[in-house]
Order: structure tokens, then C-alpha cells, then sequence
């Protein structure tokens, strides 16, 4: 089956299961009829010994058609909704007098103009979790508190981080916070695996990493980067390497400043529109060099289009001390 979806204000798009496309009004210079009962030349007998012919009534008419284009899904909107009222845990007050809207499953599909199996892959990207038959996402501050008890229990039982016990975990955090939050926790932040029939999560180094970075960045405007990478690395659970390039997309490096400065600017926050995405990166910073802007753009990629296609369109190029950068085709103002 296929639906369109999209709100008064937005332009329509058809789902499939699991795919998006753009509509559009196509002109055609031969006129369709639409005829009731018509039979097509393979639908008739072909033994017939006479043909007769059949005077059909023409029941309406049409010189346009629409044309449906693959797109990108629009899933900003999902996280934009959900952040509205991110979960505080069992004991938020706000959660209890919250005038914000909870959503369902079936309120997003009515929402989010993007397929099923699109919606739901996002939900899973976004570490959304179904609290009460509704989705939230974890406020920050809460995340990094039950990632802390699951990481200095690692530390104090002394697991690989490989192969941490789900049950293990459940028995001894269940009393500081719900069991299904905890696991909720282990699955955003590793990978689940049965063996000889007891659960494991394998952690993920990169996402551990890159979360305790975002903790340390939200509160400071810019960082120095020597400074912060050595706090940063102080900061990561034993046996972890911290590394810049985990910070795709959350953060980026000022080389131009002396010293040379960090801050965070997150993919997520900037427009999901082509043209409003490449203004908003510009107005941030005025050359880029392509390794610095891919992590920015990289999700505006259509189906077999590549960052280079991008760039081309949307930015000029020009060589700086040997490097080429990216400026912006138009003046930002």
C-alpha cells in the first residue's frame, strides 16, 4: 500500500514501506482516458473468430500525471518532536506535569514525512525508547548518568569490555534505576550477543568516547584543544583511546586560531534543507576544506550521489596555502 503524507504546510510526499519520493504534476502531450471495464489486446480471447467493435463510454480525461522522484526521507522532524519533552527518569517531576505531547508509533507515521521502516531505523539511530507505549528520547544529563553507573561498574568488576553481563548489570543497578532503562543504555551503547545462552553487550568504544566529548563541550563555548583532549581522555573509561575523528559531526576543529580551539556544532542542529544546510555552514565558518564539511553534509547525499556532486553544486573551490577549500556560490549574509 501507499500513502502521502505531510501537513498543510509541507509539500506531499508518497511512502511505500520503506522507501520516500517527492511528487510532482507532469504535463504529457497525449491524453489519458480513463475507460470504464477497458480490456487491454492480452486480455481478450485470442480465438475469437470475429472481432466485434466494443463502443466504450469514456468516463474522464487527463493531460498530467505525477511523477514520483526517490527522496530523502525528512526525519528532522522526528528528533525535533521527540526533544520536546526528553525523558528525566522515573523520578522527574516535570514528567509528571509536562504539558508536552507524547507520541505513538502511529502519531510519528501521521507526522513524519518518511516511511515506515524509515521512521522506525531512525528511532533506533536516535536511541528513542518506548516508555508507557510512547517514544522518548533521554534527556542528556540522564544518559550520561546511567552510562556512568554502567561504566564504573565495568571498572569495579573488571569485565572486558567486550563481554559485559546483562544480568550481572540488571541485579546490580536495578535498585539506582529501572532494569529496562539500563538496558536500554547497554543497547545504545553496545552491541547485544547470547553466548552459551547467557546475554553480553560488546561496548562501542567510539560512541562511549564520543558522548563523554559532548559532556565536556556543551558547557564551554570554545575549548582548547591540547587542553581538552587531555581532559577528555582523563575523562574516558579505562583501556579507552580517544581519538578526533570520533567526533564526526558533533564537533569541530578551529586550525586557524592560536592556539588551536574546539567546539561543538552538531549535525542534527543544522537545516535538513539543501541550500539552508551549505548558508548556515558558510555563515559559521567562510573556507572549508573538504575533510572539515563532509561530516556536514554527508546525510544530504541522495540515493548514488556523492559529497564531491555536492560541492560542485552548492560551493565554489579555491586553493589556500596548497589546500583546496570550499567557499560559499553566493553572498551570506
Amino acid at each position: 500500500s501507499l500513502v502521502i503524507r505531510g501537513e498543510k504546510d509541507e509539500h506531499a510526499v508518497l511512502c511505500s514501506k520503506d522507501k520516500t519520493y517527492d511528487m510532482k504534476i507532469a504535463d504529457t502531450s497525449n491524453m489519458l482516458l480513463f475507460v470504464p471495464g477497458c480490456k487491454t489486446p492480452e486480455e481478450l480471447n485470442a480465438d475469437q473468430a470475429s472481432y466485434n467493435i466494443i463502443h466504450s463510454q469514456i468516463a474522464g480525461f487527463s493531460k498530467n500525471y505525477w511523477e514520483l522522484r526517490r527522496c530523502r526521507p525528512k526525519l528532522k522532524k522526528l528528533r525535533k518532536l521527540l526533544m520536546e519533552d526528553p525523558y528525566e527518569g522515573p523520578d522527574s517531576q516535570k514528567d509528571q506535569t509536562s504539558t508536552f505531547s507524547k507520541y505513538t508509533t502511529e502519531d510519528l507515521l501521521s507526522l513524519i514525512q518518511a516511511s515506515e521502516e524509515e521512521i522506525l531505523h531512525q528511532l533506533q539511530v536516535i536511541d528513542a525508547c518506548k516508555i508507557e507505549g510512547y517514544w522518548r528520547i533521554l534527556d542528556f544529563d540522564y544518559e550520561m548518568k546511567l552510562l556512568n553507573h554502567v561504566t564504573q561498574l565495568i571498572d569495579s568488576e573488571s569485565w572486558p569490555l567486550s563481554k559485559v553481563p546483562l544480568c550481572a548489570c540488571l541485579e546490580e543497578l536495578g535498585s539506582l534505576e529501572p532494569r529496562e532503562m539500563i538496558e536500554h543504555i547497554l543497547l545504545s551503547y553496545g552491541r547485544k550477543y547470547v553466548d552459551d545462552g547467557e546475554v553480553f553487550f560488546e561496548m562501542h568504544e567510539d560512541k562511549i568516547c564520543r558522548a563523554i566529548a559532548q559532556m565536556l563541550l556543551q558547557n564551554a563555548v570554545k575549548f582548547n584543544l591540547s587542553e581538552f583532549e587531555e581532559v577528555w581522555q582523563q575523562s574516558v573509561p579505562e583501556g579507552m583511546t580517544t581519538r578526533l575523528d570520533q567526533l564526526q559531526g558533533l564537533a569541530l576543529v578551529d586550525k586557524s586560531s592560536r592556539p588551536e580551539t574546539i567546539f561543538l556544532l552538531k549535525v542534527e542542529d543544522l537545516p535538513e534543507d539543501n541550500q539552508e544546510r551549505f548558508n548556515s555552514l558558510f555563515g559559521i565558518r567562510e573556507k572549508w576544506t573538504e575533510g572539515d564539511i563532509t561530516p556536514y553534509i554527508q546525510d544530504l547525499c541522495a540515493e548514488k550521489q556523492t559529497v564531491g556532486a555536492l560541492l560542485t553544486k552548492y560551493a565554489r573551490s579555491s586553493m589556500l596555502n596548497g589546500v583546496k577549500v570550499y567557499n560559499s556560490r553566493r553572498p551570506i549574509s
